[in-house]
């Protein structure tokens, strides 16, 4: 299929690593522009090596802290002057930190807030005023299946992620009548760093090795196994393309049947 995003212009934030270097590349390979972010710049370096290997392109890189304004602003403009638009926004964080209710300090609430819904909103508004002059956009939020499904200890993902998709959907109304979708993708458990360190946290209050947790999440899925990054991206990617133009507002969970409700 001919995805229609050749020669567009994709941001796609923490993206030195995991679900995001995924997307990054997959963008890549379907003739995009790239420009990626993250606030470790030898993982930035070595990822940006990557995509100029495999796809003989120069990304745009920028080191940036998802919960520093300045940082999100510096990184828009470098694209911005490098590329001078961006057609597709891409926004994926880490994970914000584990922890039940009783665990959490306002610190905590706060920092999370910044890192998962409020970068969001930081980039869509330095990049969204720019899609609505030009009538066209692509911006795609990679959540969590938490957002359908609340994951144990994880009261701060559970709690902003859902923060995030009820921004979307607000945004997606607004713009949709100028040709800007605004959609969400959200992973199960995908074999990235974030679901080793949550399998070693939870080994840690079980007594078990981290191997044997991960064994046991992988039951919990009826495909029986974890994603990859990949599988995760290519449905990002499809919702960045022109063939997904009536696709918005919507949230797209990809988690091989480990959700059980039917909403």
């Amino acid at each position: 299929m001919e995805l229609g995003i050749k020669g567009k212009v994709a941001l796609v934030t923490a993206s030195s690593k995991g679900i995001g270097k995924a997307v990054a590349e997959m963008l890549a390979e379907e003739g995009c522009s790239i420009a990626i972010c993250s606030r470790n710049k030898e993982e930035l370096i070595a990822a940006a090596g990557d995509i100029k290997k495999k796809f003989s392109i120069d990304p745009v890189w920028c080191v940036c802290d998802l919960n520093e304004l300045k940082d999100i602003e510096t990184t828009v403009e470098s694209v911005k002057k490098q590329f001078g638009r961006i057609d597709i926004l891409v926004n994926n964080c880490g994970g914000p930190k584990e922890g039940n209710f009783q665990n959490l300090s306002d610190k905590n609430w706060q920092s999370a807030f910044e890192q998962v819904l409020l970068s969001a909103v930081r980039f869509c508004n330095l990049i969204v005023p720019d899609m609505i002059l030009r009538e066209w956009g692509r911006i795609i939020n990679i959540t969590s299946v938490a957002v359908k499904q609340p994951i144990d200890n994880l009261m701060l993902s559970n709690s902003l992620r859902n923060g995030l998709i009820g921004f979307a959907k607000s945004l997606s109304n607004e713009v949709a009548k100028f040709n800007v979708t605004v959609n969400n993708v959200a992973p199960g458990y995908t074999l990235t760093n974030r679901i080793y360190d949550l399998a070693v946290s939870r080994s840690k209050q079980a007594e078990k090795s981290h191997e044997d947790i991960l064994i046991e999440m992988a039951k919990e899925i009826p495909m029986n196994r974890l994603a990859s990054p990949e599988e995760i991206a290519s449905v990002v990617v499809f919702l960045a393309s022109k063939q997904a133009s009536y696709i918005t507002g919507n949230t797209i969970q990809v988690d091989g049947g480990l959700v059980k409700g039917i909403y």
